[in-house]
């Protein structure tokens, strides 16, 4: 089974001083590292990924507690294997702290007029909170850009009233702009030069954003819900998040399933596909309380000093995401854990395995080794980013 371990031994014979790759496309592999490469076997590696990728671990999603022992066990083999710790305060944890956390539907309550909406059939909540009444104002796409004199909120006043608009797609930061706008148009300072709609709803005076669901949405409706049922995170420091948690007031973004529409615009003497933005006759009512928490997350870091006294101030670094997405209640049959064996339970044990055969070796490469295993990635890279 070593021979499969080939592409180890080409990996180590590029950190240890015999590499010779910068003069020549030649490496030759030493015995002292070829053994090294061998000490690397597949039942190490597969009592390894089956502890990392059991049940036990709950798919190992960022965050959880799962993630938290995986990264415990990275850390212990580290700390007993000799190397230095990388994280913080002489640890080997680099802590993220998350911000956010999942909408309970019980407590989310939406009426159109005077007609109950149910959680989850009729509508979602995107993001924010919020409670009261207020009157509608149709404003098309939502979007004002000065550069292409696009303005969908041209003889509207939204001030105390709930935007209504029709769009394509929505991201973590948003409603997506509409065809003929891209992100090279977006040129000047935000909410002057141009705004989204939530923009545009925070510095005029509205009280949230219903975005109405376009065919597509309407078609994955069921999926955003088990998307949207996770919970939604993000990482202070990174994209616009603040350190400390965001303790301002989020306005709400409600996302309405065909029918719903339907109910906002009956009766109305405009319809979703007029030229122009318009107020509406109806009024609308929304519940939706503070969900927000905080909790913290890590990367697992360490270092394997070099040999040499000046060159092991450079650093090869060897990483791989340790988490997955977890347990998930509506998949299909019984097994709801995601186990993440592949995906990347492999790259994780594959990078502990290399660490412990450096530990193990009496020769030391000439620079240091940076290990980093990342949480986050199935969020979309919040560990290597961070």
């Amino acid at each position: 089974m070593r021979k499969h371990f080939l592409v180890l031994t080409i990996l180590l014979s590029f950190i240890l001083p015999s590499a010779v790759f910068a003069q020549s496309a030649k490496v030759d592999v030493t015995a002292a590292e070829k053994k090294m490469a061998e000490s690397i076997t597949a039942q190490q590696m597969s009592d390894y990924l089956h502890f990392v990728a059991s049940d036990a671990m709950g798919g190992r999603d960022t965050p959880s507690q799962g993630l938290d022992i995986t990264a415990e066990f990275l850390a212990f083999n580290l700390k007993r294997w000799g190397f230095k710790p990388a994280g913080d305060n002489g640890t080997f944890f680099q802590k993220m702290m998350l911000s956010g956390g999942a909408i309970d539907p019980s407590k989310v309550n939406l009426k159109v007029g005077t007609g109950a909406l149910k959680y989850g059939d009729d509508f979602f909540l995107l993001s924010g909170e919020g409670n009261g009444g207020g009157g509608l104002v149709f404003a098309k796409d939502g979007w004002m850009v000065k550069s292409k004199n696009h303005n969908d909120f041209e003889g509207v006043n939204v001030k105390d009233k709930y935007i209504v608009v029709k769009g394509d797609g929505f991201n973590g930061r948003g409603i997506n702009p509409p065809t003929g706008i891209t992100q090279d148009d977006l040129k000047g300072e935000k909410g002057v030069d141009w705004a989204d709609p939530m923009t545009y709803a925070k510095a005029n005076g509205a009280k949230g954003v219903i975005l109405l669901a376009s065919p597509r949405i309407q078609s994955s409706w069921s999926q955003i819900g088990g998307f949207l049922g996770r919970g939604r995170m993000s990482v202070e420091g990174l994209g616009g998040t603040p350190r400390g948690g965001d303790q301002t007031k989020e306005l709400p973004m409600v996302l309405v399933s065909n029918e719903t529409e339907k109910a906002i615009f009956n009766g109305e003497t405009s319809s979703v596909t007029s030229e122009s933005g318009f107020e509406l006759k109806k009024t609308l009512s929304l519940d939706a309380p503070n969900s927000k928490t905080r909790v913290s997350t890590q990367n697992v870091v360490a270092i394997w000093e070099g040999g040499d006294p000046k060159l092991k101030e450079e650093m090869v670094a060897i990483g791989a995401h340790y988490d997955h997405v977890g347990t998930r209640p509506d998949a299909k049959g019984d097994d709801k854990i995601w186990n993440g064996a592949d995906d990347d339970g492999s790259g994780t044990v594959a990078v502990l395995a290399i660490a412990e055969a450096l530990a193990t070796s009496k020769t030391r490469p000439n620079r240091s080794i940076l290990f980093v295993w990342h949480a986050g990635e199935e969020k979309g890279l919040w560990g290597s980013e961070y």
